[in-house]
């Protein structure tokens, strides 16, 4: 039979569309069966940052994951009480994967399934808090992103202690998080590191989950030279509250996450936390496509950062030093 030019030609255009898939758009190529819609739940205490869940939704999307096409996020945000009738409904709506955003999520979505895989981002102290047998060996249904913040607390409070900085650093308080599961672990690295230091620290509780106990707590650490907290969700929900608190106390605070000093606190050290978010989404990827969280190692951060706010600085009278800032990764003017 014979076929026209213009018709062959347009044969050809059509089988191509078909086989081709729109720009950005995933393709069976990459691993994910035709028609095949996953459910990951998305599990923290308080609301995240906005850059935690787009560096969540980023590594979804690198992988070929599209919400909405071949994904769908549900996402659950509570108190720390909450967080345990939450991990169940996620359990409930069967799930492929919970993604547990910090300690205080990572903590009941164990508890709430022993068969469902869990991808925690961001967890402080696996191991010592029994999430984990070993880093190198997760063992179970658990796996994901982890960093320890008893090693950071010394290099922060060195930070803080920079002669030209803060030359009178000598009490430190430290605001913690007694119902978060890490907070005995958090205190005992700080108070050891203090002592190393030769300073004082003073723990100061926040016992709720209201921002209005910050009022209460800043109130309490009077006469301190600087201020510390806890790794905890608690301070991010309420950092914009809290940067607020602190300026009108006068107070240098050092943090441990960016987004602190991006609301308005004066410096931060620690890992990047939205990147360890993105991260996470590569173990949600290898899961779903048939890896066990059993045989992949909890991955720790190899870089920490240094973020500094200069309008903060300034308003608390302080000039940091050029040494600090030419190591800093981020000035905020």
């Amino acid at each position: 039979m014979r076929v026209d030019a213009p018709i062959l030609v347009c044969l050809l255009l059509f089988a191509t569309a078909s086989v081709v898939a729109p720009s950005g758009a995933p393709t069976h190529a990459q691993g994910h069966p035709a028609g095949k819609v996953y459910r990951i739940g998305f599990l923290r205490q308080g609301q995240p940052p906005e850059a935690f869940v787009e560096a969540f939704q980023q590594g979804l999307r690198e992988r070929g994951y599209v919400e909405g096409q071949n994904v769908v996020i549900e996402f659950r945000f509570g108190s720390i009480e909450q967080l345990p009738k939450l991990a169940e409904e996620l359990v409930r709506l069967q799930v492929d994967v919970i993604v547990a955003s910090a300690s205080s999520a990572a903590v009941p979505a164990k508890k709430a399934t022993a068969s469902i895989p869990i991808v925690f981002a961001t967890v402080n102290h696996p191991v010592e808090i029994g999430l984990i047998p070993s880093l190198a060996r997760p063992g179970g249904n658990i796996t994901g992103t982890a960093f320890n913040s008893a090693d950071l607390a010394g290099k922060r409070l060195e930070l803080l202690m920079l002669r030209e900085l803060v030359p009178t650093l000598k009490r430190v308080a430290m605001l913690t998080h007694p119902a978060h599961p890490t907070y005995a672990v958090q205190l005992k690295g700080a108070e050891d590191a203090a002592r190393t230091l030769g300073m004082q620290l003073k723990p100061v509780p926040i016992r709720g989950s209201n921002e209005n106990e910050f009022d209460a707590a800043l109130k309490a650490v009077a006469g301190a030279d600087g201020l510390l907290h806890a790794d905890t969700p608690l301070f991010t929900t309420h950092r914009v509250r809290f940067a607020e608190l602190a300026a009108r106390s006068r107070l240098p605070v050092m943090h441990g996450y960016r987004e602190m000093v991006e609301a308005g606190s004066l410096m931060s050290y620690g890992p990047h936390v939205a990147d360890l978010h993105r991260r996470a989404a590569t173990y949600v990827d290898k899961i779903l496509k048939g890896a066990k969280p059993a045989d992949l190692p909890v991955e720790q951060p190899t870089k920490f950062e240094i973020v500094i706010n200069l309008k903060t600085a300034k308003a608390l009278g302080l000039t940091i030093p050029r040494s600090l800032l030419l190591r800093a990764d981020q000035i905020i003017e």
